[in-house]
C-alpha cells in the first residue's frame, strides 16, 4: 500500500461523504458538495502523478484508479439529473455513463486475451476527462438555483461543457473501438474455426 493507492482509496471513501453532503438541508450545501467533488478530482490528478514520479505504479492501482473515477462521476451525473430532471440533462449523463460501462467491459475482455495495452488511455480520453470534470464542478456549484460566480453564468457554461464532454466521450469510445476492432475480428475468426473443427469431429 503506497501513497498513490491511498489517495485512490480516499477518493472512493469520499463518495458516501459526497452523497451525504449533497442532501444536507443547508443553503450552502451545493458549495460543500462541489468542494468534496473538487477534492476527489485533485486526488485523481495527484495519485497518477505521484505513481509515475515515484515509480510506484501497481496492478492494484491500475485497477482501482479508473474504478474510483467512474464511481464518483456516475454519482455526480445522477445528482445533476435529479437537480435538472429534463431530457437535455439526462442525454449527456446517459452517454457518459453508457460509454464508461462499454469501455470497462472492452478493457476487461482485452485484458483476458492479453491485449489490454491496445485500449490504453488516449489523449482524447484525457481531454474528455478534463472537460467532464470542469463541467461537473460548474454544474454542481451552480446548483438548482443556477447561481452566478463573479457574474459568470455557471450553469450555462457547465451545461455546454457537459455536452462537449459527451461528444468527446463518444469520440474517445470510437477511438478505443477502432483500436480493438482488428483483435475482435481476429478472435471471432478463431472461434469460428474452432466451432467448424468441433462440428467436423
Amino acid at each position: 500500500m503506497n501513497i498513490p493507492n491511498i489517495l485512490t482509496l480516499l477518493r472512493i471513501l469520499l463518495i458516501p461523504v459526497f452523497v451525504g453532503v449533497f442532501y444536507l438541508p443547508w443553503g450552502w450545501a451545493n458549495e460543500l458538495t462541489t468542494l468534496v467533488f473538487a477534492l476527489a478530482a485533485i486526488t485523481d490528478w495527484f495519485d497518477g502523478y505521484l505513481a509515475r514520479r515515484w515509480n510506484q505504479t501497481s496492478a492494484f492501482g491500475a485497477f482501482l484508479d479508473p474504478v474510483a473515477d467512474k464511481l464518483i462521476v456516475a454519482v455526480a451525473l445522477v445528482f445533476l439529473v435529479q437537480i435538472t430532471p429534463t431530457p437535455w440533462m439526462a442525454i449527456p449523463a446517459a452517454i457518459i455513463i453508457g460509454r464508461e460501462i462499454t469501455i470497462s467491459a472492452l478493457r476487461e475482455w482485452m485484458a483476458e486475451i492479453g491485449q489490454r495495452a491496445k485500449v490504453a488511455v488516449s489523449m482524447v480520453g484525457k481531454i474528455k476527462t478534463t472537460a467532464q470534470m470542469m463541467a461537473l464542478l460548474m454544474l454542481l456549484l451552480a446548483g438548482s438555483d443556477h447561481e452566478l460566480l463573479f457574474g459568470l453564468p455557471l450553469y450555462e457554461i457547465g451545461f455546454v461543457s457537459l455536452y462537449i464532454a459527451a461528444i468527446l466521450t463518444l469520440w474517445s469510445m470510437i477511438v478505443y473501438l477502432q483500436a480493438a476492432a482488428p483483435i475482435l475480428l481476429e478472435e471471432n475468426k478463431k472461434e469460428e474455426k474452432k466451432e467448424k473443427k468441433m462440428t467436423k469431429q
